[in-house]
């Protein structure tokens, strides 16, 4: 049986492949064991992509491409992906590549090589976002193999967290986290939490209430016992599922019911994260994409799960607002909460041949 630790418990994948097609969740069950150590370069930079893809992404894109070469990794944007709503400037979409960008830099490590990137190397294609190469051999630490480790245990956790707080010693070490990554992350007092949770709550109503935003979302919906590869599956989604989710939410503005949910989800986490960058531009958008995934990674291995309410950062006049909450200079570029949560399930990933193209 094929399980993944999360949480302190185990999630047993026969159960949830019982509501999403087994082979939409065949990427998770990558192993170090299987890793080409006695092969071309090439061929081992191959493997390392299947941890890259198990990075969040918006709506579960998985905006991203990956060109091999002889020594190096190219890695792409795929703009044919993007979400045009709620992303149009593809800030988010070059987030979640960034994610993937710092598994990748995580596997090359744990593998024993010091790892070299190159980013946004050429001005005349901004969707080229980095170059990744082995470089040099490198005796890897604990604390390297405990961040591979987690990556296939990470999986974003929609349900409520336990009241069980997080300490001040873990929040400053995710802070830290965020730190190497430049960029930078801070704890929301409680007053300001209360505060994110109304903005957040209206944020829901204003996005439901336009049928653009609603027939966008609900082409990521993925239903029941689906075998999509990509989206969001109903059954990642707290509560029982809805039948034919993606023809209600393309149909009715549930805003009201959405935003009384989010907002009790918000004020009921035991911490809100916000990370942002001292500018906004897309060089600050990957470098804050890795630092949210150092982050996940960090706080997984003390246990502590992550989702996200960036709805108050996709409406301008919102993300203004809500960056006076956070007392700091910058641009707010997610909102995460954090806590103990019960086990989450994998959301499915495309085949690795998809996302690959050999040079």
């Amino acid at each position: 049986m094929s399980i993944a630790k999360e949480c302190g418990s185990y999630i047993d994948f026969n159960e949830v492949m019982q509501m999403t097609d087994a082979t939409a969740l065949e990427a998770w069950n990558v192993t170090a064991t299987d890793f080409p150590r006695s092969r071309t370069t090439r061929e081992q930079l191959a493997y390392l992509i299947r941890y890259a893809i198990l990075a969040p992404s918006s709506h579960n894109t998985q905006p991203w491409q990956f060109h091999i070469g002889m020594d190096h990794i190219d890695l792409y944007a795929d703009r044919s992906r993007s979400l045009a709503v709620i992303d149009p400037d593809h800030r988010q979409l070059i987030m979640s590549c960034g994610a993937a960008l710092l598994n990748m830099r995580v596997a090359v490590r744990r593998f024993g090589f010091t790892g070299q990137v190159e980013v946004m190397p050429d001005p005349d294609r901004p969707e080229f976002l980095a170059r990744i190469k082995l470089g040099l051999p490198v005796t890897p630490d604990k604390g390297d193999y405990e961040l591979f480790d987690a990556i296939p245990q990470r999986h974003t956790n929609r349900q409520p967290f336990e009241l069980r707080p997080v300490s001040y010693q873990i929040a400053d070490q995710l802070s830290k986290a965020a730190t190497n990554e430049q960029a930078w992350m801070i704890r929301l007092h409680p007053d300001a939490k209360q505060q994110a949770a109304e903005l957040i709550a209206a944020a829901d109503r204003v996005q439901f209430h336009d049928k653009e935003f609603r027939r966008e979302l609900s082409q990521w919906l993925s239903p029941a016992r689906s075998d999509r590869r990509d989206g969001i599956p109903v059954e990642a989604k707290p509560g029982r599922p809805i039948m034919n989710a993606p023809m209600v939410v393309r149909t009715f503005d549930m805003g009201n019911s959405v935003a009384a949910t989010e907002h009790g989800l918000a004020t009921g986490s035991p911490v809100l994260m916000v990370l942002g960058t001292e500018l906004d531009e897309p060089l600050d958008w990957l470098r804050n994409g890795q630092a949210m995934q150092r982050v996940l990674l960090l706080g997984r291995t003390y246990g502590i799960s992550a989702s996200f309410l960036n709805q108050v950062l996709e409406i301008d006049r919102f993300r203004a607002e809500f960056a006076q909450l956070t007392r700091r200079a910058g641009y707010p570029q997610l909102v995460m909460r954090m806590g103990y949560g019960p086990p989450a399930m994998p959301t499915p990933r495309r085949p690795v041949e998809d996302v690959i193209t050999w040079k």
